[in-house]
């Protein structure tokens, strides 16, 4: 396991990579996580690999990605389109292409969904990012959904008044598409940040919260 010491001390630079199931997952989960890494340390490369699209949302995530990542002068954003709803039946085709992320790119950092996750493509996601990366520093990020399966972090990254903001004005900006949801609204993003916000006594009321299942300091 890579230390938080190794990690984040000393200006050592970051490589992160952030995967999710779908266009909006990254930003939802830790899009706030995101700015405050880039804000306050040493980022030496962010990749962000989206595995399930379609045309409009590419776009959208594209952009959203880019909105992000502008702060970063070396970031490479993947759009992929598997077949949403059914990654836990075309999970070799998604192993082989975790295999080829391993190939290109050596992170510090990864950011990808929680392993109990009730939906089917985040589970199969963060299922596959243990199974590839078995020396890195993990951590899961939480979507609230309907299902209800939000749980008990024991990891959280301050988010700022200001990213806090950012985060929800790009994601309702860059994602139209969504906007029809019932969940998908300012609201619900900085409810879960405020909770997670006072679980960890966070110093301007808000925060992302993770799962790290394995961590040596």
């Amino acid at each position: 396991m890579i230390s938080m010491k190794t990690l984040l001390g000393d200006g050592h630079p970051l490589k992160i990579l952030a995967l999710g199931a779908h266009c909006d997952d990254i930003e939802i989960g830790c899009g706030g996580s995101i700015l405050s890494l880039i804000e306050n340390y040493n980022i030496e490369s962010i990749h962000w690999v989206v595995f399930s699209s379609n045309d409009i949302r590419k776009i959208e995530a594209l952009q959203s990605a880019e909105s992000f990542l502008s702060g970063v002068k070396n970031t490479k954003i993947i759009i992929k389109d598997f077949r949403n709803g059914y990654f836990p039946y075309i999970g070799a085709d998604i192993k082989d292409y975790f295999e080829t992320i391993k190939n290109d790119f050596e992170p510090n950092l990864i950011l990808t969904h929680y392993r109990n996750d009730r939906h089917q493509d985040h589970r199969t996601i963060s299922d596959l990012t243990w199974n590839t990366f078995r020396n890195h520093l993990i951590f899961e990020y939480e979507i609230p959904k309907y299902d209800g399966d939000i749980s008990n972090p024991n990891f959280f990254i301050n988010v700022s008044k200001k990213n806090k903001n950012l985060k929800i004005e790009t994601l309702l900006k860059h994602f139209p598409s969504q906007a029809n949801k019932q969940w998908f609204t300012q609201e619900t993003f900085e409810a879960i940040m405020r909770l997670r916000g006072i679980e960890s006594n966070a110093p301007e009321s808000y925060a992302e919260a993770f799962y790290a299942r394995k961590l040596a300091i």
